[in-house]
């Protein structure tokens, strides 16, 4: 073969740094744009949040200070031949004299001691209301408990191995594993933690748990239900809970009450103290503490038309140093390696800058081109939501399906119908009877379904074929096993356990 060289002209679209940290910064949810903004003014010296509090400030200052009118020479003199009666009462407290008192921490009497540093007080997280935990509620038991250091020392253990729901999930072989207590030890600790507070609490499945419950009430008051001989001598919730909770599940009670050689009225009353007992006995203790998510972006109707606004607040405002401008401007940046270390952050601060107003142009973009495709559901709720997917807003837009993608992703929106993700509003769509050309959003669907399920008769529970014949005479074509697909989702029973005797 023969070697020669060839000139070649070729083109190629190549990601720069800045317009991968473009796309970055778009597809950041909120919270994690404000650490990325906050770790650009740390690593970027040319960078300066702008404090909006300290603009004002400045500018009220400069009012202030053209308003002042110079106090002429008669007017002093007439102050100074004036009584204290005439001048008024003097200051006793200037300004800094009453923040010092106040910021004090002197008793009366006790004027010796000097006033104490705000950095003494505790901070705000301690002095925050913490709720009791699960291991602590049944720690602080064991401490008062009658067990020895050494029964103390495996029952925390114990305790320490609990779940949320206050079950035992791991055998005690592993618990005292690597231990020098045996299984019979935890055993009988074990037994004293299931007497603790919450009744139940020690479990290792749901039958043992339930069964503590009912040790706890006393069997002589549940035993009556099934008095007269053949009846398990009284303890038919005892034997539901042993070997039928399946099929109470299944909502099988004549296959019970069959087995336990009892009538289905008693197997009812049976089933109604059941499901009076926790089958959860950590459910109290477990933290329900509730995230605030702030919108992206609000929507809200002026003069007759939806408006998209962009929600600033709490994102820093940044902007090129001044005292970094002024002295690059005059040219006195020092070394050479100086300034071309200052120039390069002066390039990525302007980038930074200008990523975050396109960030912000986008996002408001696609949200409008959003509200345009759903205006009616704005206007009259979740059931006129209409089917979209991105290449409708791309296409309008003038934009790439990944990019809508890239917005849309953890941003959140405030309407009048609530906070709503932006993914939300993208959805598959199901063929109209009535307007073959027309479709009915699968959001929607599932809303219809769970009001046919709300407004159903609990002693005959409709059927997925029955809501589907309903969901027909609304102008929708759906299939059983779609009504199915999305009863699962929306987590609603079957119609054998949705049904109720009682």
């Amino acid at each position: 073969m023969k070697l020669r060289l060839d000139l070649r002209l070729s083109q190629k679209l190549i990601m720069t740094p800045q317009l991968q940290q473009a796309i970055k910064l778009l597809q950041l949810s909120r919270l994690e744009l404000q650490q990325s903004l906050a770790q650009h003014l740390i690593d970027n010296p040319l960078l300066d949040e702008v404090q909006a509090e300290v603009e004002e400030a400045e500018a009220a200052t400069a009012e202030e200070k053209a308003a002042e009118v110079p106090v002429s020479a008669s007017q002093e003199q007439n102050e100074e031949g004036s009584t204290p009666e005439e001048r008024g009462a003097p200051e006793e407290f200037s300004a800094s004299g009453w923040e010092e008192y106040f910021g004090s921490d002197r008793r009366a009497g006790d004027s010796e001691y000097p006033a104490s540093s705000q950095d003494e007080f505790p901070s705000y997280e301690q002095t925050m209301a913490k709720a009791t935990s699960l291991e602590e509620h049944l720690l602080w038991q064991l401490s008062l408990s009658g067990l020895s250091d050494r029964q103390k020392t495996l029952g925390r253990l114990i305790v320490g191995n609990l779940d949320d729901d206050g079950y035992l999930r791991i055998s005690l072989a592993e618990v005292v594993a690597g231990t020098d207590f045996t299984e019979a030890d935890a055993e009988s600790v074990l037994k004293d933690i299931q007497t603790f507070d919450p009744t139940g609490v020690g479990a290792r499945d749901l039958p043992e748990c339930l069964l503590l419950q009912l040790g706890h009430l006393g069997r002589n008051p549940i035993g009556s239900l099934g008095s007269r001989p053949g009846a398990l001598k009284g303890l038919v919730v005892e034997g539901i809970i042993r070997h039928h909770l399946k099929d109470l599940e299944k909502k099988q009670y004549a296959k019970v009450a069959k087995a336990l050689n009892v009538t289905v009225e008693e197997i009812f009353q049976a089933t109604k103290i059941i499901g009076e007992l926790e089958p959860k006995p950590g459910r109290p203790f477990t933290n329900t503490q509730n995230y605030v998510i702030v919108p992206d972006v609000f929507v809200v109707k002026n003069e007759g038309e939806w408006v998209v606004l962009l929600n600033d607040d709490g994102l820093p405002r940044m902007r090129i140093s001044p005292y970094y401008k002024q002295l690059m401007a005059s040219g006195q940046g020092g070394t050479a390696e100086t300034k071309a270390y200052m120039d390069e952050k002066l390039r990525a601060a302007q980038w930074i800058i200008r990523s975050i107003e396109q960030r912000n142009k986008t996002i408001v973009k696609v949200v409008s081109s959003i509200v345009k495709f759903q205006e009616q559901f704005f206007e009259h709720g979740v059931q006129c939501l209409k089917p979209l997917v991105l290449k409708q807003v791309a296409e309008d837009i003038g934009m790439h399906e990944s990019t809508i993608s890239r917005v849309t992703a953890n941003k959140y929106m405030y309407c009048p119908q609530g906070m709503l993700e932006l993914k939300f509003f993208f959805n598959a769509g199901l063929q109209r009877a009535d307007q073959l050309s027309d479709m009915h959003s699968s959001v929607s669907v599932r809303e219809m379904i769970r009001k046919l399920v709300a407004e159903e008769d609990v002693k005959r529970p409709l059927k997925d074929e029955e809501i589907a014949a309903c969901l027909r005479t609304q102008q929708v074509l759906i299939a059983r096993r779609t009504v199915a697909k999305y009863r699962a989702e929306e987590n609603i029973p079957s119609a054998s356990q949705r049904k109720r005797f009682f």
